[in-house]
């Protein structure tokens, strides 16, 4: 069992950054994929990123060359640098881990607008 909290989301105009973190405990917890998804109002939830126990990256073509995922295994945390905002970003974004079953976090809210 992995236990997920986001933190880090909140209001951003268009152009901005924001920093999203998820800590992640439990058992194992380093060998996990860990990701972030994203849900906008009306659509169904799709990835942002993903990255492996070793640090292999994978990113939706949406985001390429905006955000960056990063995970510390020291401090059991996974982040997201979003950078270059922009208003279609806006949804609410979870953390997952991955091993055999998928785990969710709750979800933090990420508007961007003006």
């Amino acid at each position: 069992q992995v236990q997920l909290v986001e933190s880090g989301g909140g209001l951003v105009q268009p152009g901005g950054s924001l920093r999203l973190s998820c800590a992640v405990s439990g058992r194992d917890a380093r060998a996990y994929t860990l990701g972030w998804y994203r849900q906008a109002p009306g659509n169904q939830r799709e990835l942002v990123a993903v990255i492996t126990f070793d640090g292999s990256t994978n990113y939706a073509d949406s985001v390429k060359g905006r955000f960056t995922i990063s995970r510390d295994n020291a401090k059991d945390t996974l982040y997201l640098q979003m950078n270059s905002l922009k208003p279609e970003d806006t949804a609410v974004y979870y953390c997952s881990a991955r091993l055999i079953n998928i785990y969710w976090g709750q979800g933090t809210q990420v508007p961007v607008s003006s």
